[in-house]
């Protein structure tokens, strides 16, 4: 059966950036491993979409093949068009030189890593982080610290204690802040964030997670959040979309898939999270485990643990599957998937 595992049409969703058949390869030893498997997705203009998956699962290599950043060996296929306005034409970002690349990150598309640690030199006062990056951008260094000020305000930090400190004197919550002010420093109409609060205690991400929201809204951003927390994000996001094994599952708005999830995977990771107005007994793993990259199976990825998976499972890719009004799920038994797994009323809130 032929693929057809697309989000099409360019109605009053105007997407922002729009991914087609993109995948990432890594030969190893002669045989490719595959960590991104024909993804089709857009990011709409103006929303926040959870990117919501297993570790492993290929959430941070989408994030890296929407800027063209998949380090070598990795090889990386398909298209990812950037539409700076509504109505024009699109930038095709696979086709960039390195200089037009150079440009595109963090002007038009930034994004912000897991553990800010790691993204600051900790040689380097937060301060020489931000001029750095106005300078190798040609930005009016003087003109920029004051947007850095202003950004550093907008998220709860006196900009000049920040700017004056270095990293490690800042505690994990003020240093993911300034990081996130920092990707915001040249303007970016995206921003993709990469497990942003993964290090961090609950009530710091549900801190950042109500912040964000703030900055989407003055700052007139699109934002890409990835996480393999469904609960945190589901409170943040308009839409979702749940990646198992390198390739979508189900995509649609938070509500619909929270309250009406219509795939196997998607139910059993909200069936795996823990609900405090629900018995314990009725929180279950998922059994068994994901495919190696370089041993992916035939067929739907997930079919190998799935209660529903029949040969036809085992042997072709499903298609996309049209299950509510902008709500799509990868699965030939979509309309079984909610009898078969049995959700508690209100295991996430959307």
């Amino acid at each position: 059966m032929p693929r057809e595992r697309h989000e099409t049409g360019r109605d009053a969703s105007d997407p922002i950036v729009e991914v087609r058949n993109v995948s990432v390869t890594y030969d190893l030893e002669n045989r490719d491993a595959m960590v991104l498997d024909d993804v089709s997705i857009d990011l709409r203009r103006g929303e926040i979409l959870g990117v919501v998956g297993e570790s492993g699962s290929g959430k941070s290599m989408l994030a890296n093949a929407m800027m063209d950043a998949v380090e070598e060996p990795g090889i990386t296929t398909g298209e990812v068009r950037y539409y700076p306005e509504s109505d024009a034409a699109p930038i095709n970002v696979l086709d960039l030189t390195d200089e037009e690349l150079r440009e595109l990150r963090w002007e038009e598309i930034s994004m912000v890593f897991q553990g800010a640690l790691s993204s600051f030199n900790p040689t380097m006062k937060i301060r020489g982080h931000f001029e750095e990056t106005l300078k190798a951008h040609d930005y009016d260094v003087e003109e920029g610290m004051e947007r850095a000020r202003e950004l550093l305000s907008d998220l709860y930090l006196d900009p000049d204690r920040v700017l004056d400190s270095y990293s490690h004197e800042l505690s994990g919550g003020m240093s993911q802040r300034a990081l996130i002010a920092l990707s915001l420093i040249l303007e970016p109409e995206v921003l993709l964030m990469d497990e942003p609060t993964a290090a961090l205690d609950l009530l710091m991400q549900r801190s950042i997670l109500s912040l964000l929201d703030d900055i989407k809204q003055k700052y007139d951003l699109s934002i890409l959040f990835i996480t393999h927390d469904l609960p945190l994000v589901a409170g943040l996001a308009d839409r979702l979309a749940i990646l198992y094994a390198f390739e979508l599952a189900e995509v649609g708005s938070t509500e619909q898939v929270v309250s009406n999830s219509q795939h196997p995977y998607t139910r059993a990771l909200l069936k795996a999270v823990p609900n405090l107005d629900a018995p314990l007994s009725t929180m279950q793993p998922i059994e068994g485990t994901a495919p190696n990259p370089a041993h992916a199976p035939s067929g739907c990825h997930y079919a190998p643990r799935c209660p529903l998976a029949t040969e036809e499972c085992h042997q072709e890719q499903p298609p996309w599957f049209d299950v509510a009004d902008d709500q799509r799920t990868a699965c030939f038994h979509h309309d079984e998937a909610e009898e078969a797994v049995a959700l508690e009323p209100g295991v996430v809130d959307a």
